[in-house]
């Protein structure tokens, strides 16, 4: 049985929510503040966490950041109340890997929980070992990239996911629609725009080795060349 750790302040909404999942035959803890989520979080093992952003005493980004440290693989949805651009994007930099704006569907938030559990074990099943390249080494269960100097640098779900896929299609171009699709559920325009992001930071970690290069393909993707 899926086990969730459900963070939600609003009472009457978080009733409806945890009762409605527990009668999809999900196992659900609800914390109402932020602490209280932590608490639960070190004390059990969840499969996925649901984290409203606007929480008491320890906010949904804060508890992102706290529960990443321990578990920098299980997946978080935020769930948020805001709609400005730059609160999403602080969402998936905090460690989010997808998020529903309220009000939503139940449905919707179970779709969103079955994606990311279904991406979660593809990996887990996967990503056991290290990967070398170039002169790089990296751990995608631990999402750990070593660079030349041996230095660790923890990468985001994201990051960890996209180079995951130039990784596994190296010296081939890979679509942005596919990695749209797999690591943020929809080709967007705005997911699209944080893809930019993210390769340009990849580009930043793999420049200490000029033998490597995320090539842009315009209009089709990225090419990894190793």
């Amino acid at each position: 049985m899926t086990k969730i750790l459900y963070v939600e302040d609003e009472p009457a909404l978080g009733k409806i929510v945890r009762e409605s999942l527990q009668s999809r035959n999900y196992q659900v803890t609800m914390a109402e503040d932020g602490l209280e989520g932590l608490r639960f979080f070190e004390k059990d093992s969840y499969d996925i966490c649901v984290l409203d952003i606007m929480l008491p005493k320890m906010d949904g980004y804060t508890l992102a950041n706290e529960i990443r440290k321990s578990s920098p693989a299980i997946p978080i949805i935020f769930l948020t109340a805001k709609s400005q651009v730059q609160d999403v994007v602080k969402g998936f930099q905090t460690g989010g890997n997808d998020y529903l704006k309220k009000p939503f569907s139940l449905e919707e938030l179970i779709v969103r929980i079955e994606n990311l559990l279904s991406l979660t074990k593809g990996q887990s099943n996967s990503q056991k070992q290290e990967l070398v390249f170039g002169k790089f080494t990296f751990s995608p269960s631990k999402f750990e990239l070593k660079n030349p100097s041996g230095d660790l640098k923890r990468l985001s779900y994201k990051e960890a996911g996209i180079l995951m896929m130039l990784l596994e299609n190296t010296n081939q171009t890979v679509e942005r629609k596919d990695i749209l699709i797999k690591l943020w559920g929809d080709d967007s325009y705005f997911n699209s725009r944080n893809l930019d992001v993210y390769i340009t930071k990849l580009r930043d970690y793999i420049k200490p080795d000029p033998t490597l290069q995320i090539i842009t393909i315009k209009g089709i993707g990225y090419y990894f060349s190793v």
